[in-house]
């Protein structure tokens, strides 16, 4: 056959008729050039994509050489979804092509920017630990920046929160005041598992921690005593877990513990002490002011007095006058005489 090729360029560079060329070479020669065209394709094909198929074949992993050669037109890395799938087929998770987890849909995740051995390795923990999560939904997951991993293992094995977080707010305690006025200082520790049916959309952490704030301070304060807090503690969780803080969260709250419980100041016997301290500069400010208001009254009599003091005077001083006036009009008069 290589020898018919060969004589090709000498057939067309002879003065030759159309009509008297062999076809059979020519024929025979094409067939040859696509056959050799097949045999490297496959041979190249056979090389990228090969081992890959054939992991995916052993494992009945449900993935065609068409795939494979497709994720290359697509920059979709194989080995991803290659190793993905064999993960689950071998996990025994739903590979179906129409319902279960199939190449096209981890393509697309792939493509969408999800972390596709993340989401695979939360969908076998889930399947192992009989946690009902499916394909998209652990996708969406991911894809809303969410670690579905790190949420199926805190629904397995719920997780201890500090509050307050000294890490977030700074604050090693809470501090409650009673309504005998002593102050609590309390630190808790919040254990939560993962709610897998709220995770997108509900509320993280921060707002746990700041509702269990809010609900221990709250059942402080409604206490009668500090000691009665002392005394039982639990009472106090109860409480807060009554309230029902896990709502429209990510998490579901287990329990509450009380791990610490101080006494600090009393707050009632300061601010009693400081409003009487208060109270007393306000009544002296008020004697004070009496005691102006009596001096100026003084000092206004006073002047009043020296005031009718002088008119006084002038008053004695007219008296003269009037006396000379007469004497000189002659209007006194003697006993019996005009």
């Amino acid at each position: 056959m290589w020898a018919k090729i060969d004589a090709l360029p000498w057939l067309f560079a002879q003065d030759v008729p159309v009509n008297d060329l062999n076809w059979t070479w020519i024929i025979g020669a094409v067939v040859g050039l696509v056959l050799v065209f097949l045999l490297v394709v496959f041979v190249i094909v056979a090389a990228v994509y090969g081992k890959m198929w054939f992991q995916a074949f052993m494992s009945r992993a449900d993935v065609s050489m068409l795939s494979l050669i497709g994720m290359g037109f697509r920059q979709v890395k194989p080995t991803v979804i290659i190793t993905a799938k064999v993960m689950a087929a071998q996990a025994g998770l739903d590979i179906n092509r129409r319902t279960g987890i199939s190449t096209s849909r981890l393509e697309a995740h792939y493509l969408a920017g999800g972390n596709i051995m993340n989401v695979m390795r939360a969908i076998i923990a889930a399947h192992r630990a009989n946690i009902d999560l499916d394909f998209d939904r652990a996708a969406a997951i991911d894809l809303a920046g969410r670690d579905v991993l790190d949420a199926v293992q805190t629904s397995v094995y719920p997780k201890v929160i500090d509050c307050p977080d000294p890490q977030r707010s700074g604050k090693t305690t809470l501090s409650a005041i009673a309504k005998d006025g002593v102050e609590l200082k309390v630190r808790t520790r919040v254990t939560v598992r993962t709610n897998l049916e709220q995770l997108i959309g509900g509320a993280t952490e921060e707002t746990v921690i700041a509702r269990v704030g809010e609900g221990i301070i709250t059942a402080i304060g409604s206490s009668e005593s500090h000691k009665l807090v002392l005394e039982n503690p639990d009472r106090i969780t109860k409480a807060v877990l009554a309230r029902g803080l896990d709502s429209q969260t990510a998490f579901q709250i287990v329990s509450i513990d009380i791990a610490d419980v101080d006494v600090g100041e009393n707050i009632g016997a300061r601010l009693q002490a400081d409003q009487a301290e208060a109270d007393t500069r306000k009544r002296r400010a008020e004697a004070e002011r009496h005691r102006a208001e009596a001096v100026a009254t003084e000092q206004e009599n006073r002047a009043k007095v020296a005031e009718n003091r002088a008119r006084l005077v002038l008053a004695e001083a007219e008296v003269p006058l009037a006396m000379a006036e007469a004497f000189r009009r002659g209007g006194f008069y003697t006993d019996g005489a005009a």
